[in-house]
């Protein structure tokens, strides 16, 4: 065998062995965001529902998840279970928020009617707020502790596994 060949075999394949060994058991959906660890972006967002705006502030003090969501979006559709039970199972501990991303309103509308949510659905008409979190796509959802500190960001669609694993972070939990 050449050992040019072979050196040069071994130049090229070590170094992604060694980047695959470093991220087993990292979960894919887990993002390092440059957020994290920094004060959410402060919003105020029009309810679907109507009344008075909220704002990211009315939550200081409380656990707050933003998912970035959209009717368009299958993914999303396949999270809404488990957001909608997560939400009624810790609704005195952790405040949820939807932020519907880049959708008609008549559709959110009608999908909420269908499917029911017990949190507030945001209109984030001029994509200000998903631009401010850095969404690149949906659903997104951000982790934000008591003090107002985003300390994990979650791509893709929830389970519940995941769910309460991202939760535990917003209590000082492994991260």
């Amino acid at each position: 065998m050449n050992r040019r060949v072979l050196t040069v075999g071994l130049l090229v394949v070590l170094p992604l062995v060694a980047v695959l060994l470093l991220n087993i058991g990292r979960d894919p959906h887990s993002i390092r965001s440059p957020l994290i660890g920094k004060p959410a972006p402060a919003f105020r967002l029009d309810k679907l529902s109507g009344g008075a705006p909220i704002a990211l502030a009315d939550f200081k003090g409380k656990p707050v998840v933003i998912n970035f969501w959209a009717t368009w979006c299958v993914p999303c559709m396949q999270e809404h279970p488990e957001m909608v039970a997560a939400s009624r199972r810790l609704r005195d501990q952790v405040q949820f928020l939807g932020v519907v991303f880049d959708d008609k309103e008549e559709n959110v509308r009608a999908f909420l009617e269908e499917n029911g949510s017990p949190y507030p659905s945001l209109l984030d008409p001029d994509g200000k707020t998903a631009v401010a979190y850095g969404v690149a796509g949906v659903p997104e959802t951000y982790f934000v502790d008591p003090q107002g500190v985003i300390v994990s960001k979650y791509v893709g669609p929830l389970d519940a596994v995941s769910f309460e694993r991202e939760l535990a972070k917003t209590r000082g939990g492994a991260k």
